[in-house]
């Protein structure tokens, strides 16, 4: 599913990452653990083409991702990629609906493909009766499920996230935690999740752990 050869980042004098190596399967859940500092979000940002490294290469599906235009590269990466932050970053002005329908319109889909597709979803996580509702209306846990639903609406081969349950309280973190395992089991998604979250570092097939910029065991 994903594979990274020789991953080098820089920012001025500092070296962030210093040659990774890494191979996830599909279906995989894999948590990137290690101290702050230790490069984990400059990764996953690098494998999630937000950001690109100053060596090495990433294949998405055996696609040389950096090997495409930019033009090409977003339009890759908002079919392919799906996105969880911390903060949910949902837009306060559109309903939890018309939130998770965005990287579909932006996609080109068809508009009521695109809103049947967000409604299976809101409902497939438990969020039916709230789909109508803004952001400041729903609680933490709610606004994280919409922005799981919203990282799905593409159907995208990946899903990766950062720090997802670091804003939530114990209960929904652990219920964001068994959601990840739910689509897993569910839908066959494959979920990158750079995490502090030690129980959630447990509950994954496997541990990835930087330290200083390099995989101290994965």
């Amino acid at each position: 599913m994903l594979r990274a050869s020789n991953l080098m980042k820089s920012y001025g004098e500092l070296a962030v990452l210093k040659g990774i190596d890494l191979e996830i399967n599909k279906g995989e859940v894999v948590a990137i653990v290690g101290a702050s500092g230790a490069g984990k979000s400059t990764l996953l940002h690098i494998l999630g083409t937000l950001d690109s490294p100053d060596k090495g290469k990433v294949f998405i599906q055996d696609k040389d991702v950096f090997g495409q235009s930019s033009k090409n590269l977003a339009a890759f990466r908002n079919k392919s990629i799906g996105f969880v932050f911390q903060f949910h970053n949902l837009l306060p002005e559109f309903t939890a609906l018309e939130n998770v329908m965005i990287p579909g319109l932006i996609g080109l889909g068809e508009e009521n493909q695109v809103r049947e597709r967000a409604t299976s979803l809101l409902s497939m996580l438990g969020l039916d009766e709230r789909r109508d509702h803004k952001p400041s209306e729903l609680s933490g846990g709610e606004q994280q499920r919409v922005a799981v639903a919203r990282a799905m609406i593409n159907s995208p081969d990946l899903i990766l996230a950062d720090e997802p349950s670091g804003n939530l309280d114990s209960k929904n973190a652990i219920d964001l935690h068994n959601l990840f395992f739910k689509l897993r089991k569910d839908v066959g998604q494959t979920f990158v999740i750079v995490t502090h979250n030690e129980e959630l570092a447990r509950m994954s097939d496997r541990k990835i752990e930087l330290k200083d910029g390099r995989i101290k065991n994965q």
